[in-house]
């Protein structure tokens, strides 16, 4: 590479000097000339022939925000900020079962139980883990059919009776025994194996088993819950098609599901990994929603898969479970040090020392969660803007977040936008349409397009 560079300055210096020789040897002669017209600019933001008047994001942002009040407005309020409280009582009720766990002994005494019932270490850890985390399902039920079930039908938000939202829970909760059976059998394998670093090998099983995941929910999870099924053909499913493959996106087909028989809420997403790809939307997205706005949505989720934010998520909590797990090890060697003979809990190898890690766990993402959610809201803030220069439907995306108010506050305060807020807040999504608005005013289809309220 260097003796090509050299050789093209050599080349540039021999034409330059040929071109100084010739100009010494001939009689220079005079430049032809062009007249230049000097002309003054408009001052910015006054009206010229085929150009629109000044668009405020502002005052379009605030007229948008304005369309929902009242009640809505108090609902919307109310359910979000009560969510700020669940963050703490749950983090207090995992710590307080884990506390019961420990000290009844009951942790121990299902170790015990494995252990009389296989000689194998390895073997002892599943037969723990399904006890352990069928009593916890147990312990924290009345939290969760709280939270899933009777606070939704308090603000309108689920469409399940108890049995068809039980059903659910046990599928869901089927799908977790699995999962976590397997997860700790083998984090607990490297414990034994690893002793002193043992952190730094769980965290490379959480991020494979996360990958893992990342792959084989959109496939084999998700329909355990819902049903998937082609949209029918239309300009909505061309649209998303021809939007797909201008993004580059290896879908071939649309899908709805039937999320409508869980709840009301809007959504869809771009999922799945080498040749697991698929574009879903809920069948609420298509009845609540015009085309505009659901262009809108799935330029977002688009804008998820093109970023591969799948993969800057998992790093970002990769190193956040290195964090984690080191906290973890050294958190519960000084609480063992203190209470393990009460507990009869013995080293971290001990499965009966499950209920230490995960108070401990619990401590970790109650503090930071202004941590975990600026990460995922800085993925969310990057997908809104993808979706803005992808679909170029502003007002969609205005009209469709003020319908996603129904469970998230629409105009917090800074603080509360930064420590609660896992994605932009209304005020912000908006504003953020609207300032793209502004940019692209002129634009034939913007100019084209719905006026903005102002």
């Amino acid at each position: 590479m260097k003796g090509w560079i050299c050789a093209l300055c050599a080349i540039v210096l021999c034409v330059a000097l040929a071109g100084l020789a010739s100009g010494a040897s001939a009689a220079p002669t005079p430049a032809p000339t062009t007249p230049v017209a000097v002309q003054t600019l408009p001052p910015a933001g006054a009206n010229t022939p085929g150009v629109q008047s000044q668009f405020d994001p502002e005052k379009a942002t605030d007229a948008y925000l304005a369309t929902v009040g009242g009640k809505a407005r108090a609902m919307s309020d109310a359910y979000f900020e009560g969510g700020y409280w669940l963050i703490l009582w749950d983090a207090l009720y995992a710590i307080g079962v884990s506390a019961l766990l420990l000290w009844t002994k009951f942790s121990a005494g299902i170790r015990n139980f494995a252990q009389a019932r296989v000689r194998s270490r390895f073997w002892q850890v599943p037969i723990y883990a399904i006890i352990y985390t069928i009593v916890v399902a147990v312990l924290t039920f009345p939290m969760t059919i709280y939270e899933n079930f009777f606070r939704e039908h308090q603000y309108g938000l689920s469409n399940q009776t108890f049995l068809q939202w039980f059903g659910d829970f046990g599928t869901a909760f089927a799908v977790n025994l699995v999962i976590s059976t397997i997860v700790l059998t083998i984090i607990y394998a490297f414990v034994r194996l690893t002793r002193q670093y043992w952190w730094v090998w769980a965290t490379l099983v959480s991020i494979v088993f996360a990958a893992i995941l990342f792959m084989l929910a959109p496939v084999f999870i998700a329909p355990l819950f819902n049903h998937y099924s082609p949209l029918p053909d239309g300009p909505v499913k061309q649209q998303i098609l021809r939007l797909a493959r201008a993004n580059q996106i290896p879908a071939d087909n649309v899908y709805e599901f039937d999320a409508s028989r869980q709840s009301k809420r809007i959504s869809a997403n771009v999922s799945g990994f080498m040749g697991t790809t698929r574009i879903s939307m809920t069948d609420n997205l298509i009845k609540r929603c015009n085309p505009r706005e659901i262009e809108a949505v799935l330029g977002h989720e688009m804008g998820h898969y093109v970023l591969d934010h799948n993969v800057i998520g998992l790093t970002w909590f990769s190193i956040l479970f290195l964090v984690v797990f080191a906290f973890v090890n050294y958190g519960f060697k000084w609480l063992v040090s203190i209470f393990g003979g009460n507990w009869d809990v013995r080293t971290i190898d001990d499965p009966a020392g499950l209920p230490v890690a995960v108070a401990l766990v619990s401590v970790f993402f109650l503090v930071a969660t202004p941590v975990t959610n600026s990460m995922t809201r800085t993925l969310e803030q990057q997908a809104d803007m993808f979706g803005l220069n992808a679909a170029r439907q502003p007002d969609g995306f205005a009209t469709v977040t003020l319908k996603l108010s129904e469970y998230r506050k629409l105009d917090p305060s800074p603080f509360e936008e930064f420590v609660f807020y896992d994605h932009p807040s209304g005020r912000t999504r908006i504003h953020s349409a609207m300032v793209w608005k502004a940019a692209h005013i002129n634009d034939p289809d913007i100019a084209a397009g719905p006026k903005s309220p102002e």
